[in-house]
């Protein structure tokens, strides 16, 4: 793959709204995941968050430890003007990999998919350690082949619990039983702990 995965892509990309993945609201898995959770003190991070309604949601709703991070600043920007009162040092335009700091929970929406599946160990091997020992990595993951040479990059539950079991107790990895229409049978939704 030759294609250059960096903030210029992927600010090009909304730019010229090419944001296929953006379906405009909370994932239904996923916001019932967060319609589960009580603890509204929870450290959460959302990496490659893009337009974040799962951050927006999760705001909504009180949580006031969400960090969301994005390579793109026209992201970065966009979420800015539209959720104006989120905290702006909960808004990293930045790089997922140089995060240090330690979250309760990982919210993993189209971001695995976006990177390079080189990246992939990288992108385990990281949330393993920006995670407390009794955080979860939690969110949805595509189970299907998709695109070789630009993404979203696809999978399947076999290679996936290759790459993730040396790091992570998988606790829970099955096809979600309430994807949005368009991505029904496609998406796996996990949840784990780091090891």
């Amino acid at each position: 793959m030759h294609l250059k995965l960096d903030k210029e892509y992927w600010n090009s990309r909304y730019i010229n709204k090419e944001t296929g993945w953006d379906i405009g609201y909370p994932s239904t898995p996923l916001k019932e995941y967060i319609d589960s959770l009580t603890d509204r003190n929870l450290k959460i991070l959302i990496p490659g968050a893009g337009n974040a309604y799962e951050a927006e949601y999760l705001y909504a709703k009180g949580f006031k430890n969400v960090t969301v991070v994005d390579i793109s600043e026209e992201a970065c920007q966009k979420l800015i003007i539209r959720i104006s009162d989120f905290p702006s040092q909960h808004i990293i335009c930045g790089d997922f990999f140089k995060i240090e700091e330690q979250f309760d929970i990982m919210l993993e929406q189209t971001f695995f998919c976006a990177i390079a599946p080189s990246e992939r160990e990288n992108y385990i091997k990281k949330a393993n350690q920006i995670l407390q020992p009794s955080g979860f990595l939690v969110g949805l993951l595509f189970q299907k082949e998709l695109f070789k040479d630009h993404p979203p990059f696809g999978g399947n539950e076999k290679i996936y619990r290759k790459l993730f079991e040396p790091f992570f107790n998988i606790q829970k990895m099955e096809t979600a039983y309430n994807s949005i229409e368009p991505r029904k049978n496609s998406e796996l939704f996990i949840k784990m702990a780091p090891k």
